[in-house]
């Protein structure tokens, strides 16, 4: 079955404005022009993309299917013209990364910094998101690679371990804990707590560690990157929990204290993840075996392909 951009995209207008004769106007077609191909198309599915109501129009479930599929479409089809534009600048590839922003601020600037610099004619983007949404970002085809903490929602990935990481606790210098070297996580819930949005690993963790305990963990201020945190808690507005090399190097800056998080979850392992496939184009195989270089073996057929790797959902962490 052969599908026309056109209506394709007709099908995502009418989405997004809920409306036909909306999103006939959008994708500058006669309303009975995008009528016939909407009717046309449902004709040939042998189903319903829409439910016709007297203010507009609702997805179907199998609508939803189909937007989501058109929406990753779009995203490879961008990624195709912008790569293969860039081969007329010299540019010899461009990788698309995703990561959670412990990831960034705490191993990835040193291992981007080694490709680059071997790979000069490849041209990296990186786009800071939270775990789930680095998953979701590879396996809809808006990312190549993802790295992102455990657990792993989507089974549509290929993951194996990158790095270990380890949490700790930063309070201001001259806090009641500051003394100490290290706390346990429900020694902070006694304290408001400074940290990153909604849905960071970090936060979800925090969060699901103080439900498990009875307890309830006072979010007072929720900001966007580790700095703004840090300078937070120095000014006395709580205590947070972020990386470890991130809070070390706080303490060198503002008056903060790092301390030990005295938790078995404070050490975590980051995964590396790409979307499942028999064979992956050649940039995203250099990168993910320069990150992750396949294990040692005599016979080089007894290594595996980097996209034949299990997913996992919940690594072991092993010691750095």
């Amino acid at each position: 079955m052969r599908f026309d951009l056109i209506t394709l995209n007709l099908v995502l207008a009418i989405a997004d404005t809920r409306s036909i004769t909306r999103g006939a106007a959008h994708e500058h077609l006669a309303l009975a022009a995008a009528s016939k191909r909407l009717s046309d198309l449902e004709s040939r599915l042998g189903v319903a993309l829409f439910e016709r109501r007297a203010r507009g129009v609702d997805l179907t479930e199998a609508g939803r299917a189909l937007v989501r599929h058109i929406r990753s479409l779009n995203a490879s089809l961008h990624a195709l013209e912008s790569e293969v534009v860039e081969f007329s600048r010299g540019i010899k590839g461009h990788l698309r990364i995703a990561a959670n922003a412990s990831a960034i601020t705490e191993c990835l600037p040193a291992d981007l910094a080694a490709f680059s610099q071997a790979h000069p004619g490849i041209r990296i983007s990186l786009e800071d998101l939270t775990s789930a949404e680095v998953q979701a970002a590879v396996a809809e085809g808006r990312a190549d690679v993802g790295i992102f903490v455990p657990p792993q929602h989507d089974g549509r990935l290929s993951s194996r371990h990158y790095r270990d990481g380890e949490l700790a606790v930063l309070v201001p210098r001259d806090h009641v804990l500051a003394r100490r070297s290290g706390v346990p996580f429900d020694a902070l819930l006694d304290f408001d707590i400074v940290g990153l949005h909604l849905g960071a690993a970090v936060h979800e963790q925090m969060r699901e560690r103080a439900q498990a305990l009875g307890r309830t963990l006072n979010v007072r201020l929720q900001v966007r990157g580790f700095d703004a945190i840090a300078q937070l808690v120095e000014a006395g507005l709580g205590v947070a929990v972020l990386p470890a090399v991130v809070a070390q190097r706080f303490a060198r800056i503002f008056a903060v204290q790092p301390l030990a998080l005295q938790e078995d979850w404070a050490k975590r392992p980051y995964l590396l993840a790409v979307r499942t496939q028999e064979v992956l184009p050649a940039v995203v195989q250099r990168f993910v075996e320069s990150l992750c270089p396949p294990p040692a073996s005599s016979n080089p057929a007894d290594t595996p392909a980097p996209a034949a790797a299990a997913p996992q959902s919940h690594p072991r962490p092993r010691t750095p």
